[in-house]
């Protein structure tokens, strides 16, 4: 079976905002994603993917755009099954305005019970994600070999319900993964189990250090949707 390349898009003016995006239309790359975007063709050379498959919004097509420049043979495919979780009546609204909603709770200890108002359950999100990964996997060991790897453009929480998958988790352990944007996560598929190879990769450690903390901070301080050390919530639609 193929190795899979799941990408998360760049980092989009919605994350930078401290917005759900979701599926609304519009949200572009900010100067930095372009700039992660950028650097994708040098990052993947190693791996020559065979072919790409993205979600069909706009800030996945843009992540997508200078690899398929250096790239003119590589195939993009817009797949509706890896599109973003649809949110309902709250996307576009403020992640901390979002960290007070009594269903808040649900998303962050029990996801597998969480059905968004107006929106699709996140049990449902990762059926569609899921079965689109499988589907790809047979089409792309049909065209190209058992040995090809290929390449997913999507988003935090569609990626993270995908490794879950992988490593045989219940939903409910989901936001235990941590993908930013402009990861790469790599799990290669055999006829009996899938390995995750890489989780969240992207080639720096900044990111990884702990803000500046201030002596009234509380250690559980941070809004939903926050990526700063100390909190215990996830942060819905992969933060920043």
């Amino acid at each position: 079976m193929p190795t899979l390349i799941l990408l998360r898009h760049g980092r989009s003016t919605a994350n930078t905002a401290g917005l759900l995006a979701g599926r609304s239309p519009g949200i572009p790359l900010d100067d930095l994603g372009r700039e992660q975007a950028a650097g994708l063709p040098a990052r993947l050379t190693p791996l020559s993917p065979v072919m790409a498959v993205t979600s069909p919004l706009q800030r996945c097509r843009e992540t997508l755009e200078p690899l398929a420049l250096a790239r003119p043979d590589l195939a993009v495919h817009t797949e509706d099954r890896i599109n973003e979780c649809d949110y309902g009546d709250w996307t576009g609204r403020p992640l901390a305005e979002l960290s007070d909603e009594p269903l808040m709770a649900a998303v962050q200890q029990h996801p597998s019970s969480a059905t968004f108002p107006g929106g699709e359950t996140l049990r449902a999100m990762q059926n569609r994600a899921v079965e689109a990964v499988r589907d790809w996997n047979t089409r792309v060991a049909a065209e190209h070999g058992a040995d090809a790897v290929y390449l997913m453009c999507a988003h935090g929480d569609i990626i993270k319900s995908i490794v879950a998958d992988a490593l045989g988790m219940h939903l409910d352990l989901f936001q235990r993964v941590s993908v930013g944007p402009c990861s790469v996560t790599v799990i290669r598929y055999t006829s009996l189990r899938p390995f995750v190879l890489r989780l969240g990769d992207t080639g720096e450690l900044a990111s990884l250090a702990p803000p500046p903390r201030h002596r009234e901070d509380d250690d559980e301080a941070g809004p939903a949707g926050s990526s700063g050390t100390g909190t215990s919530e996830a942060p819905v639609g992969g933060g920043l």
